[in-house]
């Protein structure tokens, strides 16, 4: 009775490492079985978050190298995706960034800012350009790209485009979560509206929530924890580390997810293989079927024996044999079983 639930536990959790996924401890392995919501991050998570640049839309009288040099310049001190990719493309056009670079910031959700020679430039989301108006001269965005903003103390210098593409995997991981019995599967991204809703169709998920902050996403988890119970939230970069905290079970990107995510989650997916989602949500229920297995076996058995050996019709013997080393082979043998539950990623 006593090894009945450990043993399943452990069984579980090796099976899981067998197939690219730590779990940190039991609690979590269980509590995936009870999870009927999973929020998953957009870049980075349900995409590759390799974005590139597509398009400059430089504002009139700019040139757009020197928009895109101006952004470089800035994001060359940030592990963003989109300013990795920034940088990249002003790399690959050999732009000079002579600027001293001083006083950077980055704001989680929103952007950065630095100064460049003296002259503060930043780069974001439009509400962080200190310009005015809700988006000025911002360019439509569709088919999952993406908007950033540059501007020179305050001046708009215009908008850099970046796309990312769905991972292949993503497909298949939401369908193979339905068919775990996830009730509903959210997508949450601090991109716009229509970034975030071409990717959320594409992909088929039941809702779509954009433009959030790092504080928006827990406080787009707690709302969904209120309404539906135990969720799931699926992230890779340090904005999502505070969702992931306030989730009933984080689950962080092994490969690509940052420090701060892989330190806040309690699985980690270490091929950044989204199919073992749906694995892990079916290793957990059948584990938690096997400990229930378990430790009614083990109650039976104990109940049986504790009625036969007094009144004579169990020998001692039989009662050792049965009740201690046949009940903890017998519960052993049922928790390996978890070792077979199927992994449609392989």
């Amino acid at each position: 009775l006593v090894i009945s639930t450990p043993v399943a536990v452990v069984s579980g959790v090796t099976a899981a490492a067998r197939h690219g996924v730590l779990i940190k401890g039991g609690t979590y392995l269980e509590a995936l079985g009870e999870v009927r919501v999973v929020a998953l991050d957009k870049t980075g998570t349900l995409t590759f978050g390799r974005p590139r640049v597509v398009e400059l839309v430089p504002a009139e009288g700019v040139d757009p190298d020197h928009l895109l040099a101006r952004a470089a310049g800035v994001e060359t001190r940030s592990q963003h995706p989109l300013a990795r990719a920034i940088v990249e493309e002003a790399d690959a056009r050999s732009l000079a960034r002579p600027w001293g670079v001083a006083d950077f910031e980055s704001l989680p959700g929103r952007g950065a800012l630095a100064r460049l020679d003296g002259v503060e430039v930043r780069v974001g989301r439009p509400e962080m350009l200190g310009l005015t108006g809700p988006e000025p001269g911002m360019p439509p965005v569709d088919g999952g790209r993406t908007a950033v903003g540059v501007a020179d103390n305050g001046v708009l210098l215009g908008w850099i485009l970046l796309a990312d593409r769905a991972r292949d995997a993503a497909h298949d991981a939401v369908e193979g979560l339905r068919d775990a019995g996830v009730e509903r599967i959210v997508m949450l991204t601090g991109d716009q509206a229509e970034a975030g809703e071409a990717v959320g169709r594409d992909l088929g998920v039941d809702e779509v929530r954009s433009r959030l902050l790092p504080e928006d996403k827990v406080d787009a988890v707690e709302e969904l924890q209120a309404r539906w119970g135990p969720v799931a939230m699926v992230g890779d970069g340090v904005n999502d580390a505070p969702a992931l905290a306030a989730a009933t079970v984080g689950v962080a990107m092994g490969a690509m997810g940052t420090d701060a995510a892989l330190e806040t989650a309690d699985v980690a997916l270490m091929g950044d293989d989204l199919t073992r989602l749906p694995y892990v949500r079916r290793l957990s229920l059948r584990a938690r079927r096997v400990i229930r297995q378990n430790i009614a076996a083990a109650i039976l058995v104990k109940a049986v024996l504790a009625v036969g050996v007094p009144l004579g019709w169990v020998s001692l013997v039989t009662a050792v044999v049965v009740g201690d080393l046949g009940v903890s082979l017998a519960v052993t043998l049922n928790a390996l079983r978890l070792g077979s539950v199927e992994d449609i990623g392989r």
